[in-house]
């Protein structure tokens, strides 16, 4: 005879901390002293039912798996000699068995570490050890597949958001390059939604001073320090101003490795490693001399006649890490540069894309020769004919780094802060 235990489906579960009693289906169940007829019955009255739980009064013991039982008994025989025997002879006796309260993630976990049989066959959900409802693998794998989907929805929403605030940060400055600059351009691509690249522009009544900086990592992480390493610049500028491009970027170092607490010599070891490839430079409007410092980043000019791009090294040595001492010295570079010369620097997302038929870096070679011929555009234009060329390189290959550069043409007068409607800064 059909024996039948159901209990109403828990529905108590919190928002976005589902259980397992949400799971929970009421089917039919045999007790463990009937025989395997009544299972062979209860599986052809419910063809829907995958597995059906055995319980000893309410408290279920075991499993049967509608697949392995119906192939067990339509083997020759095996009907006359086990029809009348008792239910537990293809039961399986260590089904997964989860109380109803147990956190839908914690029950995948589960149901990962028992086995294919618990996704095929489902598992059993209890409320003090009595039986819930049978639970089905599928259905908590599109629980598990949803809960997955929330949180990747929340995380992007964060990251997003995230985004503004960060071209938030660098819109002041882009705003400045703009007016001040006759012909220039200014790309800032990160590699995900938000990146570790940066940029700085600030004008004033003698000259300009910008800057542009890798921070270790991209994503979330790259971005994270991006506002710590802005705000060193910002503080460093207003306490010493911009005509000493390797003052503040020892100011800098030392200000991040406050804050991140990277001392090498420090009792307690670091709980990071992080810091930033930077240049900084200052071009002085009245002497034409461009005075510049930078820390594992080149700088490169395309001389006026457009004949040479000329590469200025900077140490190799990075910002904030903590291998670099805390009175880390960098150099000054000064020159005086021709009415037409062009300023660029990038960050090494440029540089060490991979690319071209040998799956090789862009590298400075390339870069070099792209300016040498395209540098007579306007540097806006030139500027899309570099992201051109780099993603035509790029090809099918991931891109590996965000990407940030800056691309300054020195205007004829001695005075760059033209105001020209037919140039501008790229977005």
């Amino acid at each position: 005879m059909e024996s039948h235990f159901s209990l109403t489906p828990a529905t108590g579960s919190k928002l976005f901390q589902p259980t397992a009693g949400a799971l929970a289906v009421q089917v039919p169940v045999v007790q463990f002293d009937e025989n395997n007829a009544a299972v062979l019955e209860i599986f052809g009255q419910h063809k829907e039912l995958v597995s059906l739980p055995v319980v000893e009064r309410q408290r279920p013991i075991g499993l049967i798996s509608r697949h392995i039982f119906m192939s067990q008994m339509s083997k020759p025989y095996h009907r006359e000699l086990y029809e009348r025997k008792s239910c537990i002879a293809f039961m399986d006796k260590n089904p997964l068995i989860v109380e109803a309260a147990t956190p839908i993630e914690t029950l995948g976990a589960l149901a990962v570490a028992s086995g294919d049989k618990t996704l095929a066959d489902g598992f059993l959900i209890v409320e003090q050890g009595q039986l819930a409802g049978l639970g089905a693998g599928l259905a908590l794998m599109r629980e598990l597949v949803s809960m997955q989907e929330e949180k990747n929805r929340q995380v992007m929403q964060s990251i997003d958001y995230a985004s503004v605030i960060q071209r938030a940060m660098l819109s002041a400055s882009r705003a400045a390059m703009t007016e001040a600059l006759a012909d220039a351009c200014l790309v800032w691509e990160p590699r995900d939604v938000v990146g570790g690249d940066f940029y700085h522009f600030e004008a004033h009544p003698g000259g300009w001073f910008a800057a542009v900086a890798d921070c270790t990592g991209h994503g979330v992480p790259g971005a994270f320090l991006t506002l710590i390493a802005s705000s060193s610049l910002k503080q460093a500028l207003e306490l010493h101003g911009p005509h000493d491009p390797a003052r503040l970027l020892r100011e800098v170092n030392r200000s991040m490795k406050r804050v991140l607490g990277q001392h090498g010599q420090s009792d307690k070891p670091s709980e990071s490693d992080d810091g930033m490839d930077a240049c900084f430079f200052w071009f002085d409007s009245a002497t034409r001399t461009l005075t510049s410092s930078s820390a594992k980043m080149p700088l490169f000019l395309l001389v006026a006649d457009g004949t040479e791009v000329l590469t200025i090294e900077g140490k190799r040595v990075g910002l904030g890490y903590v291998d670099t001492p805390d009175d880390m010295q960098w150099d000054n570079h000064s020159q005086q540069l021709a009415p037409g010369t062009m300023i660029f620097v990038c960050t090494d997302g440029v540089i060490d894309q991979i690319g071209g038929p040998r799956n090789i870096a862009f590298g400075k070679q390339r870069l070099r020769r792209t300016l040498l011929e395209h540098g007579h555009l306007p540097m806006p234009a030139l500027g899309r004919v570099v992201m051109d060329i780099h993603s035509h390189y790029q090809g099918t290959q991931r891109r590996r780094d965000d990407i940030c550069f800056v691309g300054v043409r020195l205007a004829a007068a001695l005075q760059d802060s033209l105001q020209d409607s037919q140039h501008g800064t790229q977005a």
